[in-house]
Order: C-alpha cells, then structure tokens, then sequence
C-alpha cells in the first residue's frame, strides 16, 4: 500500500455557502457553458461517476447510489456539515486556496476550519487591476496603486495566480489571455503600459474585467518581479503560447506553475523537464479522468522529473469536488506507483519517497509553506 502524508492541494478555490438543488448542483459539477442537453445529466461524465463512487461514504451512503437519493441526503445534513464532512474525509492538510473566482464561495479561513486544516491565499492577479480601477480617477494613479497593490498582495499571499476564471472562459475571454502568454517574452515597456491603462480606463464600465493584452502583459511581469511563485492557467490556450514567457523568465528566481493543461498535460510535464523553474500541475488532468486517471498519471511520471509533479484537486464550489479530487489521485497513485513495485520496476521504499514528494513535499518547497507559521 502506497502511503502519502497530508496532501498539500496547490491549487483550489471555496465551497458555496448555499445549499443546492439537482439544476445548482449540475452546474458546478463539471465546467460547461450551459446546462445538460435535454434529457442527459452531467452526472454522466468521469466527474459524476467519480463523485458517487467516492462521495456518498463519507456522508454515510452506499458508494455509487443514484444522485437523487445522494442529493436528499446531502439536503438533509445541510451545507455546512455536507462540507465539512467531505473536506475532512478527502486527507488534506494544506489547502491554497485562489481567491479570484466569482461567487459565494467561503475564504482560506473558512475552507480551513471546515477541513481542519492549513490554508494560504493565492491572489489573482487580474482582481489587483480591477480593484486599482475602481479607485483610481486617472492612469497615473492607477498605475501607482496598482504597483502597491501587488506589493501589498506579495507581502502576505504564497502566490500569485493568472488566468481566465470560469465564468470568463465561458463568455469566450480566454482569447485575451492567450495573447498575453503568447506576447509575454519580454515586459512591456512604460509607454506601452501608459497608453494600455489610458485605453482601458476610458472603455471600461465600473466593474468590468481585465482582458487588455498589454496590462495582462505588465501584471505577469510585475508577479515575476515580486519573486513569488506564479500559477498560470493555461486553459484552453495552444501548447506553444508558454515557451516565450517560460523561456524568457528562466533564472529570474520565480518559480512558474502550470495549471489547467489537459489535454495539454504533456506538453506541460515536457517544460517542466526543460526548464528548472517550471512545475506541472496534476489537478485539472487527474480530477475530470476520474476512472481513467490512473493513466493520465502514468503519462505525466514518464515525462517529467518526480519532484516537479504537484497534486491539486483544482475543485471550485462544491466540496465533493475537492474530495473527490483527493481521493482519485491517491487512488491512481497507488494504482500505478504500486503496479510498478508489483513489476519489480520500483522498491516500496522508493515508490512511497515519489508518492510523497508529489502528494505534498514539492509543493512545500516551491511555495516555502515550512517558512509560515
């Protein structure tokens, strides 16, 4: 048997605060730009399969019940104690929680104290412009409360974090982010960042999001400057849009971490190979495979070195989707570490060293969580 210590889940946000009917439900179980097609279920996916067969156990269920009985069940223990019976039951000890997605979804404080756990602040590096704009009359003011608020943001977060939220990614912005990644091989210059604000400022509503090219530019930079470690959310952007800014940011001190690469997980475990300040996220590719995780895995260990690998569940709103993440991937980790060890490949020793490593180790040394009290 593979033995992991507390996972450290690097990357994932809160869990609603309200309770959730079949129609609510479906809508956070897997990312879709609308509801199930007439007459199917999002509970027919890897996600859904995943959530029943590990989920109902830790609320006192039979594994693989229906999703109405599960449902019922989940009404009548109420959202809180839902939550906290499933964050506590997934194994997490360390939660970094990115604070960027829209919604009523509970902070690190309150994603700790429902699991019994750690939790740390990844701030999104979008919000820190929205927010300066909204406070700021003229480009000269918001460039100078936007650089302190970065500065404010390093001081206290474990990270910075890039990329499309959801809601964003279903509207059709990834666009925006893509061509800020595929542009980002050097920073842009003072000028080119002045005339950026002044554009952006003058057409944007109160409120509104960041999706200018330059500014999207200017922030990445800015996070790389603070030397924090930068989550980029790659998405749906092609493999290629990463390799200049990778390539441009290697030896500067930040440590890049790719998420959200599926089905581009290859591609991501291949720079995190090339590249000593790059890392690979399991989340997103081991999460959504569900039953087929186990390969996916073994994918990403023939590619990349063992101690640039680092679990997350990537779970936003629902609390099934952070223990079902947790609970997939110890139990693909098993599966293959184990299946190697069986082959005489691996030593027990050895297999129960990496399963570490990737379960919580690496992430401790690339966001230094042994440094915070």
């Amino acid at each position: 048997m593979i033995e992991t210590p507390p996972l450290v889940d690097q990357h994932c946000h809160g869990v609603l605060r309200t309770e959730l009917g079949l129609a609510g439900f479906e809508a956070q179980l897997i990312r879709s730009a609308g509801p199930p097609a007439a007459g199917t279920t999002f509970f027919d996916t890897q996600t859904g399969f995943a959530v029943r067969r590990w989920c109902p156990p830790l609320l006192g269920l039979e594994p693989h019940c229906a999703p109405a009985r599960y449902l019922a069940r989940r009404r009548e223990l109420g959202a809180a104690e839902t939550g906290r019976r499933l964050l506590r039951g997934s194994g997490v000890g360390e939660y970094l929680v990115d604070t960027g997605e829209p919604g009523d979804l509970g902070g690190p404080k309150e994603l700790a104290l429902a699991g019994q756990a750690r939790a740390h602040e990844v701030v999104r590096l979008e919000l820190l412009a929205e927010q300066a704009a909204d406070t700021s009359g003229t480009v000269a003011a918001f460039l100078a409360n936007l650089a302190g608020a970065v500065h404010h943001a390093a001081a206290g977060a474990v990270a910075f974090g890039y990329g499309a939220p959801a809601t964003a990614v279903e509207a059709g912005y990834e666009a925006g982010y893509e061509a800020a990644l595929a542009a980002a091989d050097d920073p842009p210059g003072p000028g080119e960042v002045r005339g950026a604000a002044d554009r952006w400022l003058a057409r944007r509503p109160r409120g509104g999001a960041l999706r200018e090219p330059v500014l999207l530019r200017h922030l990445l930079w800015s996070a790389v400057s603070s030397g924090l470690p930068l989550q980029l959310h790659t998405g749906g952007a092609r493999p290629d849009a990463l390799t200049g800014f990778v390539r441009a940011t290697a030896g500067l001190g930040a440590r890049l971490v790719l998420l959200g690469g599926y089905p581009y997980h290859r591609h991501a475990a291949a720079l995190a190979a090339a590249y000593p300040h790059v890392h690979a996220d399991l989340g997103p590719a081991l999460a959504g495979t569900g039953a087929r995780a186990g390969a996916v895995l073994a994918e990403l260990l023939e590619l990349a070195p063992f101690g640039k690998l680092l679990y997350s569940s990537g779970a936003r709103c629902l609390p099934e989707l952070h223990a079902t993440g947790a609970l997939v991937f110890r139990e693909a980790l098993g599966r293959v570490l184990g299946g190697w060890v069986a082959d005489g490949a691996w030593s027990w020793r050895d297999a129960d060293r990496v399963a570490g490593m990737i379960a919580a180790g690496n992430a401790r040394r690339v966001y230094r969580l042994d440094e915070r009290s």
